[in-house]
């Protein structure tokens, strides 16, 4: 996989470690020669795995919408940068860019992002994988939460299945490369018909 886009978050949480992890994750994918595709901002863990990235030497993607470029403070510094009409259109790039998608420690923004993209491919509109880099255990409640849905008939044990979770990158970015997608919900669709 040649690009990998990384959800997280715009601000740098309450400890020192969720910046570790961001930096970490901008220096492997970099020394792996993959692209980071994010979401475009200098601010938060956001700004730390696009700086790590380009400090050791990778390409940065950011994806961000017209609005957030002066609140978010667009990065002036990575590779390339998208601006977008809206959030919407974010995702949809964001998407188009990478091959896999990661959540690393975030708030609302990164579930949103993370649960877009797998929702998108229980529906077929893409066959690329999400997983969640669970270090010190930040996502287990919400892990836990999504095997609920399934014991409850809400997921197929499938999906869930699909969802690659670890606490190290490199587990995860590997398993990116033997996946295999499930069977999606009503076959493949065109993402077209579903935003007319």
């Amino acid at each position: 996989m040649n690009s990998i886009a990384i959800f997280c978050g715009s601000a740098l949480g309450s400890e020192p470690r969720y910046a570790q992890i961001a930096e970490q994750v901008g220096q492997t994918l970099a020394t792996r020669q993959q692209m980071l595709v994010y979401g475009g901002g200098r601010s938060g863990l956001m700004g730390v795995v696009a700086d790590s990235a380009l400090a050791a030497g990778g390409k940065v993607t950011g994806v961000i919408p017209r609005a957030l470029v002066n609140r978010e403070l667009a990065h002036p510094d990575i590779t390339q940068l998208f601006v977008v009409d809206n959030m919407h259109e974010r995702r949809t790039k964001m998407s188009e860019l990478a091959q896999g998608f990661i959540a690393i420690p975030g708030g609302a923004g990164t579930l949103e992002e993370i649960f877009e993209q797998w929702t998108w491919a229980q529906l077929g509109i893409h066959q690329k994988p999400c997983a969640f880099l669970n270090v010190d255990g930040f996502y287990d409640d919400l892990l836990k939460f999504i095997r609920m849905t399934t014991e409850q008939g809400f997921t197929k044990a499938r999906f869930t299945d699909a969802l690659i979770v670890s606490d190290h990158l490199e587990d995860i970015l590997e398993q990116f490369e033997s996946y295999r997608p499930p069977e999606a919900k009503w076959g493949m669709v065109d993402q077209t018909d579903l935003v007319k």
